[in-house]
């Protein structure tokens, strides 16, 4: 069966909170590549509409690594419910996708 590759997005509250769960990603080599940018997200919370500043992580990785993934972020998470999802990647640069084979566990 051929590798398979998924994009993996969380946010965070602040900066160094989205670089230490960076670190912690491409350290565990569970992640290629993680790009972070500054978002404003609006949502509700506790029955109250609420606007804040976030960070967005997008996060390159194996579809295999996936749980992995999703249990360091909630280990160093300070959110009580973070933003935890995947998307599957069907089909992307051939070499990119190596690339992301070839750096991850």
């Amino acid at each position: 069966m051929a590798e398979r590759f998924c994009l993996v997005t969380t946010t965070t509250d602040t900066p160094e909170l989205a670089r230490r769960i960076v670190r912690a990603l491409l350290e565990e080599k569970l992640a290629a590549c993680v790009q972070i940018s500054p978002i404003v997200s609006h949502y509700v919370w506790d029955g109250a509409v609420r606007e804040e500043a976030e960070q967005l992580l997008s996060i390159k990785a194996k579809s295999a690594d996936y749980e992995a993934i999703a249990a360091s972020i909630r280990r160093l998470h300070t959110y009580e419910v973070p933003e935890i999802l995947k998307f599957d990647i069907s089909d992307g640069s051939r070499d990119y996708l190596g690339w992301i084979k070839s750096v991850t566990r």
